[in-house]
């Protein structure tokens, strides 16, 4: 028996995949590449964008057109809205949340398909029993580690608190299980995530650390080895100078900053329901260059919200100029069913968002390159990770930055997982080119002792 699985949207999403492959595979099923050969076919949804959305229905209609010649069963979890889930109802033979992931080998021994039991202790509150799976992770070098699942916030645009609930953080000695036991495979990348991670604990204030002790807890963990742990995303409002004392701190804990501002007007803001001013975001900046002079800075930028006079858009382009971002997720404004803004009109035409992100890229590629220019000629150390399209070894660097690898012997496979040191030959907006000059692990091995 065979199993596709289509996950869509943010890491959260890709995680959750991963944790149900592991399932899946407990239960006998194998993975394969092609959607045609499969007897199980599932995706993980993302209710947050329209796009994201119309992809899942895309994929429903095509399977359910082969039922007609073979056996087949469709499921679908992740992120959905209640207005999306009642459709989603009629079209999937089974819709699961995340947190009903121990109950999935039931639900599909109820089409009376024979399947092995689950190999792994699943049980205990069914909000927190699928951090009990092992994720069968889809990379050798990098990870995602859940450390927290909902959201609180309730900003005015976002689907979240519909589709996932509440904050619940998850327990302190799991997610250092979790990161030893990557630390002994060899993993290089260990992504912390949630849909606010400086709330870490919050829920659990008699029980739990914060954040910024857990960032400690997971440094002194890591001290010494070869790899580099990030988190996401944290909200402004919540961002303090603890988080950022411990990142400096300790060298594995990677300096580079994801730090949405969604809008640079006050108003927008407000409407927004972000809960800080952009007096406040620019305090986190100015805290962020003081204490980590060297991180990068990213960011998520919603273009073309409801009501968005050309004034107050300006506002969000002078953000940009002045926090100098090296990376920006921007997307334009879609309501969701759901979330609050759907109630107000959207009324900014599709031609004015698309021209307005046009406008925000060319600042943050004007940036991006800015600050890509004064690496020319200096080494940095990059994570091996893979190849680019044109078939050249690439990485990141500690801050993120994509890196082509010239030079480098081709087949260049067993330099993949590797830190090494890179000299810039060549700087582009986002991304900057060189050459190896030689291997960094004994570098960052006397930079931890």
């Amino acid at each position: 028996m065979y199993y596709h699985l289509v996950p869509l949207g943010c890491q959260m999403n890709q995680s959750d995949a991963e944790r149900i492959r592991t399932v899946l595979e407990d239960m006998g099923y194998r993975p394969c590449e092609r959607e045609e050969d499969a007897d199980l076919l599932g995706v993980v949804a993302c209710s947050v964008r329209q796009k994201s959305i119309d992809k899942v229905y895309s994929k429903i209609h095509k399977w359910n057109s082969w039922k007609n010649s073979r056996a087949l069963i469709t499921f679908a979890s992740g992120c959905i809205l209640p207005a999306d889930r009642e459709k989603l109802l009629k079209r999937f033979d089974l819709l699961f949340t995340i947190n009903e992931l121990p109950q999935v080998p039931d639900m599909i021994r109820q089409y009376g398909v024979v399947t092995a039991s689950p190999s792994r202790d699943m049980t205990g509150d069914i909000r927190e029993g699928f951090w009990k799976v092992e994720p069968t992770y889809t990379s050798p070098i990098e990870a995602y580690v859940p450390i927290q699942n909902g959201c609180d916030k309730f900003c005015t645009f976002c689907a979240v608190p519909y589709t996932r609930g509440r904050e619940v953080s998850r327990p302190s000695g799991e997610i250092l299980r979790e990161i030893e036991s990557l630390l002994r495979k060899g993993y290089r990348t260990v992504t912390l995530l949630g849909q606010n991670v400086n709330s870490y604990g919050l829920d659990r204030r008699s029980s739990e650390i914060r954040f910024s002790a857990l960032l400690r807890e997971i440094g002194e963990l890591t001290r010494g080895e070869e790899i580099w742990v990030y988190f996401t995303s944290p909200h402004p409002r919540d961002m303090g100078e603890d988080v950022l004392e411990a990142i400096a701190e300790y060298p594995t804990l990677a300096k580079q900053i994801h730090l949405p501002i969604q809008s640079g007007d006050d108003k927008i803001l407000i409407r927004m329901n972000r809960n800080y001013r952009v007096s406040g975001y620019r305090r986190v900046v100015e805290s962020i260059r003081t204490i980590l002079p060297g991180a990068t800075l990213f960011t998520d930028i919603i273009v073309g919200f409801t009501g968005e006079r050309e004034e107050q858009f300006l506002n969000t382009a002078a953000a940009m100029e002045e926090f100098r971002y090296n990376m920006a997720y921007i997307a334009q404004y879609s309501p969701r069913p759901g979330a609050a803004s759907a109630r107000w009109a959207d009324d900014i035409p599709q031609e004015t968002k698309r021209e307005r992100l046009h406008r925000l890229t060319e600042i943050l590629e004007r940036t991006g390159l800015d600050y890509n220019r004064a690496l020319l000629g200096r080494e940095v150390t990059v994570l091996v990770d893979g190849y680019d399209r044109k078939g050249y070894l690439s990485g990141k660097t500690e801050g993120r930055i994509p890196v082509r690898i010239a030079g480098a012997a081709a087949p260049g496979d067993d330099l993949i997982g590797s830190f090494v040191d890179v000299r810039v030959e060549e700087v582009r907006p986002l991304s900057i080119a060189g050459r190896i000059v030689a291997e960094a692990f004994p570098r960052l091995r006397a930079s931890s002792e």
